[in-house]
């Protein structure tokens, strides 16, 4: 019986470190690239001419979608780890929006693109401050509203990652900057829609 609730319990923090694993593991392609002193390229130059937001989303958000699976074990290492984690998705997120509306944009990236990434990066932003004020405050409910809505919008990588996936296999490359664009929010708006659906299940039981 204690086998089989350990394992339940598991399994969300297990199921989101999968999700986390893909751009954790471009992110740390790209650091090792950025380390190599490689040369410039299209695809790199705007990394090597300022290297030091790119490198601050990579750790940041991949602290906080790591330490953030383990936040739904909750437990002693809740509290713990809560101000690092916070910090961490803050330095990721306005990393990601400082990123968005500076750094030149690649072929595949458009205003829409931009606005999106600037949009979901505040909305993210938003929510770890009202999260953090929210436990100040001992509204723990809201606390783990705000955080959970956070945490949707800092594991839209890994979920873009999916949808990008499924629709090269069964509609080849977004190649189109408007494809690209609405794939891109799509990943977010599903990992929201999810959240809510945890959210609302929460308030109800």
């Amino acid at each position: 019986m204690t086998t089989t609730l350990t394992r339940r319990k598991w399994r969300v923090p297990t199921a989101l470190l999968v999700l986390t694993a893909v751009p954790v593991l471009a992110g740390a392609a790209r650091l090792t690239e950025l380390g190599s002193g490689p040369e410039a390229t299209a695809d790199n130059a705007r990394f090597l001419a300022a290297p030091v937001p790119i490198v601050l989303h990579i750790v940041g958000a991949s602290l906080y979608c790591v330490l953030g699976a383990f936040q739904f074990l909750r437990g002693p290492r809740h509290r713990v780890f809560g101000r690092a984690i916070v910090l961490c998705g803050l330095a990721g997120a306005l990393s990601g929006i400082w990123m968005a509306l500076v750094y030149p944009l690649p072929a595949h990236d458009s205003a829409l693109s931009v606005a999106l990434r600037v949009g979901f990066g505040t909305a993210m932003a938003v929510a770890l401050v009202l999260g953090f004020l929210a436990v100040r405050w001992r509204d723990f409910a809201a606390h783990r509203a705000w955080m959970i809505r956070g945490y949707a919008i800092g594991q839209g990588a890994g979920s873009q990652a999916v949808v990008f996936g499924l629709w090269a296999a069964f509609a080849g490359a977004a190649t189109d900057q408007l494809t690209f664009a609405l794939l891109l929010g799509a990943g977010w708006v599903l990992n929201l829609v999810v959240a809510e659906w945890i959210i609302r299940g929460r308030e109800t039981r």
